[in-house]
């Protein structure tokens, strides 16, 4: 298992697929997908639906994890072909100079470029410290002229995003980009494996959506659709266990996979999840028997689309579920294999353990 995950995520990450241009990763993950009951479908927005058909009887699980990434988009360019970008999504700005991106014109064609850093033997002291706002950043793609960066293929409002890149680490650590969240992709690809094989359990729609990073849109459109009774979301876990996210809480790397207890934006989105008790109990109760080491997480500054599918019908029983990542948002995050295999073995577990006397009730089974 580890071996496929390993594989699968390494591909997926040498993807560009900012939000809103998701397509060449869907491609992907739809060709990776084992032989399943029903085919894969595509929605409107460009989710991609997986259904697992199970006992009707049963409460429906949603599965869900995002295939975009942050990035930029093309806002100018330049006479000289410098170019001016937009940020779109959470980008760090404090960790963009001197970046190698990708201007995305089409498979075969995309234009590497960096973020232009100026030099430092021409550096003021007070400018030493300073961070470049996203709006004030230029692209260098070492073209001459705006003619020539509009013959390779680049407009206004082409998407950038960080260039591809995996670095392997020591003790299965896989380091670059777009870890986020194309590791919980290859989480479900592998679970999308072990689903097909099962006997019994509930129908799960396993979705890989679109525009999370673009204020969480695409998860929102797939729930109105399936209308579950249950939603499991699977994105990163701030891992704590670097000297500056000390006092940020307790999840690291390696200590397997991760439930979120509370998450809140508190910055413009004002919105988070409380997860529902009897998927808590679920996801716990599944755990301790499996022998999973299980992490809590309580976060302000997190979010997830989550958010919104808990508000889709009369409400839908949800939690948070994901990976320990460190260095979030930036060209290069870090994840650990052996959490996404325990993420993996969870949730298959976990979906095992529904039946149709599954409590969705908030009085049923709370103590």
């Amino acid at each position: 298992m580890k071996d496929r995950i390993r594989q699968d995520l390494i591909a997926l990450m040498l993807i560009p697929g900012l939000s809103g241009h998701e397509d060449r990763v869907r491609r992907h993950i739809a060709a990776s997908l084992p032989n399943l009951p029903q085919p894969p479908r595509t929605d409107r927005l460009g989710n991609l639906i997986v259904t697992l058909p199970g006992d009707p009887q049963a409460p429906s699980v949603m599965v869900f994890t995002h295939m975009d990434q942050l990035g930029f988009f093309v806002r100018k360019i330049e006479d000289d072909g410098l170019i001016r970008v937009e940020r779109m999504g959470g980008v760090p700005e404090r960790a963009l100079a001197a970046q190698a991106v990708l201007l995305c014109v089409g498979p075969g064609r995309d234009v590497p470029g960096i973020i232009c850093n100026k030099s430092h033997h021409a550096t003021t002291p007070e400018e030493k410290y300073h961070v470049i706002k996203a709006p004030d950043l230029l692209i260098d793609t070492g073209h001459g002229s705006r003619a020539a960066v509009e013959a390779v293929g680049v407009r206004i409002g082409t998407p950038v995003v960080y260039r591809p890149n995996v670095i392997e680490m020591a003790g299965d650590r896989i380091a670059g980009t777009s870890i986020d969240d194309r590791a919980g992709c290859a989480v479900l690809i592998e679970l999308a494996r072990a689903l097909v094989t099962r006997h019994g359990g509930p129908t799960v729609h396993l979705v890989f959506s679109v525009q999370e990073e673009f204020n969480l849109r695409g998860a929102l459109v797939a729930a109105q659709t399936l209308k579950p009774d249950i939603a499991i979301q699977i994105d990163l876990m701030l891992a704590c266990d670097t000297p500056d996210m000390a006092s940020r809480g307790d999840m690291r790397m390696g200590g397997g996979p991760g439930m979120s207890l509370y998450s809140f934006h508190g910055r413009g989105t004002l919105n988070g999840v409380i997860p529902h008790p009897a998927a808590v109990r679920l996801i716990e109760q599944t755990a301790q028997a499996q022998e999973i080491p299980l992490q809590r997480s309580a976060q302000v500054g997190v979010l997830t689309d989550l958010s919104y599918v808990q508000l889709v019908g009369e409400g839908v029983v949800s939690v948070d579920l994901g990976f320990p990542c460190r260095y979030t948002h930036s060209a290069l995050e870090m994840c650990d294999l052996d959490d996404l295999v325990a993420l993996a073995r969870l949730l298959e577990c976990a979906l095992a353990g529904i039946g149709p006397d599954f409590a969705l009730s908030r009085d049923e089974g709370t103590p």
